[in-house]
């Protein structure tokens, strides 16, 4: 089941559509390097249920005022020390 979470199956409507943002406001996060969807042999963006999670928590800190640069770093430091905290379990 948690694969599943990770899987990136969802196209850019349906993202719109769970997440209420735009398709700008998806593309500049993507932009920004704040989301990394795969892209089918077409093109199409391809977004997993855990995007859509990490997409809602960004528009929340940029509604309250945070700056994409400051989501990006809290975000690599978030990454950084699942990391190390799932290291210790090794």
């Amino acid at each position: 089941m948690n694969n599943l979470i990770h899987k990136k199956i969802m196209t850019m409507g349906t993202v719109k559509e769970m997440t209420g943002l735009s398709e700008r406001q998806i593309r500049y996060y993507e932009q920004k390097k704040l989301v990394f969807p795969d892209r089918s042999p077409s093109g199409t963006r391809k977004y997993s249920f855990s995007d859509i999670k990490l997409l809602i928590e960004i528009a929340e800190k940029i509604r309250k005022g945070s700056q994409t640069d400051i989501v990006r770093k809290e975000l690599l430091e978030s990454i950084d020390s699942n990391m190390h905290s799932s290291e210790s379990y090794d």
